[in-house]
């Protein structure tokens, strides 16, 4: 089944990726397990709406969150008052954990925030730096992997901290084995031992923490994870990349005799086997979904009024849309339609930029608003550069407006917008070079309109 990629030619990173893994194998064989579990359960959201409000408005309020991920914290986790959120944060300060640290550790380990600061946290903290650690070394690992602050007790703690230390430091594998030899075999010794080695095929730290701090099937494994690291190695995944990792999972979690028959629907679909291994290096989560999720995404993209052979060279260019609900994409159709948009020149839109339907109602309008209603671009722009609805309204669109309507009324460059393609779709020097730096006497002002960030 994996023909067409094991026996492809192999780059020279590739080489080296594979005879890293058996050296590496050998280096960590007798690497040791130093906690039973590196995850804490969620507390889950079962208070009343009023609590989850409250919860929203205080992380908004207090830790200048949007209000979008405040939402998404607080269905992980709620309170009703502010007297003990308070407290972990104010215990956090104290012990120098700077504010965007501290922002950092609640949108990452939310569950600290019900956490009792004197008789949980600050013990915890204390076991930390009594492992002779600097605060600054303490402050900037819990920032990392603030998962830390959520185990018990003081021997899983302090091995916790050192082994992720140790993955700071880029210490030597053999330097974990003497973290807690008397560890029992098991699952735990796995995911250190699968970790270890990751680390030395290139893995970067923030995807090893993210590893180790979650219940990951694929680090838990023996045999199984070395056969699936074997796998993916050899289809051509850089370690250095998430989507290694994301392949690990994936491959990890599906029998061969499954990955085929995945890849039979999509062929049976009009893909070939190429193209299917294609779209799956770019995002290796295309085989994850069922038969009936993936036939139901293309004849919903057929409703869109997209040929078969569109459908497909939607979905080469954008495969995530599979993920999307049926009804989300009919929602999008709607929303473009009632901004005066034709069916046809929605089917245009979505061959040329498939993403777009994936965008909220309320940010396509807010962008439509600007284009079309403010600066004046004729509809039929945006239809043939969609993509211009993906770009930022306050850090790209905006700026670049500010400085046009500055020249214009200047009458430095007519009386007309420039093509929005002149104007949006370049790199943000080759517009300064177009419009700024050309008007010598001007550039100071100019400067300072493009980097206001602000609606003139």
């Amino acid at each position: 089944m994996f023909s067409l990629i094991l026996h492809g030619r192999r780059s020279v990173e590739l080489q080296k990726w594979r005879s890293l893994r058996v050296t590496t194998v050998s280096i960590v064989q007798n690497v040791f397990a130093f906690t039973n579990s590196f995850s804490t359960p969620i507390a889950k959201d079962v208070s009343p709406q009023g609590s989850s409000n409250f919860t929203v408005s205080y992380l908004v309020d207090t830790l200048g969150l949007t209000t979008r991920l405040a939402e998404s914290i607080s269905r992980k986790v709620s309170f009703k008052d502010k007297v003990n959120a308070d407290s972990v944060l104010k215990l956090l300060r104290s012990n120098g954990f700077k504010d965007s640290q501290v922002s950092m550790i609640i949108r990452t380990y939310p569950q600290l925030l019900v956490t009792d600061a004197e008789k949980s946290l600050l013990p915890k903290l204390q076991i930390l730096q009594s492992r002779g650690a600097s605060r600054s070394e303490v402050t900037e690992i819990v920032s990392i992997v603030p998962a830390i602050l959520g185990k018990k007790g003081e021997k899983s703690i302090s091995l916790y901290y050192d082994f992720v230390k140790d993955i700071m430091q880029d210490g030597k594998s053999s330097k974990c084995e003497k973290l807690c030899h008397s560890w029992p075999e098991g699952k735990s010794k796995n995911k250190i031992r699968n970790i270890s080695l990751l680390r030395e095929l290139g893995v970067p730290h923030k995807l090893l923490f993210s590893l180790l701090i979650s219940n990951s099937q694929p680090v838990y494994g023996k045999e199984r994870f070395e056969e699936t690291l074997k796998k993916v190695v050899d289809m051509g995944f850089d370690p250095a990349k998430s989507k290694f990792v994301e392949a690990l999972r994936v491959v990890y979690e599906m029998s061969d005799k499954t990955i085929e028959e995945k890849v039979n629907v999509y062929k049976g679909l009009g893909f070939s086997e190429a193209e299917v291994w294609a779209i799956f290096k770019k995002w290796p989560f295309f085989l994850k979904f069922s038969e009936k999720k993936i036939t139901q995404m293309f004849e919903t993209l057929k409703k869109c009024g997209l040929l078969e052979k569109e459908v497909l060279s939607v979905l080469k260019t954008r495969p995530q849309c599979i993920r999307a609900s049926e009804q989300k994409i009919l929602d999008s159709i709607q929303t473009f339609l009632d901004l005066g948009f034709s069916r046809d020149e929605f089917r245009m839109m979505v061959k040329r930029y498939p993403h777009c339907t994936g965008y909220s109602a309320a940010l396509v309008k807010k962008k439509f608003d600007f284009l079309v209603k403010k600066m004046n671009w004729p509809l039929e722009a945006v239809v043939l550069i969609p993509a211009v609805l993906g770009y930022s309204l306050e850090k790209r669109i905006m700026p670049r407006c500010n400085v046009i309507k500055a020249l214009m009324s200047k009458r430095l460059i007519g009386s007309e917008n420039p093509p929005i393609s002149s104007v949006l779709v370049c790199t943000d020097q080759e517009f300064l070079n177009r419009y700024v730096m050309k008007h010598n006497e001007l550039v100071p002002k100019l400067m300072a309109i493009f980097t206001r960030y602000q609606v003139s």
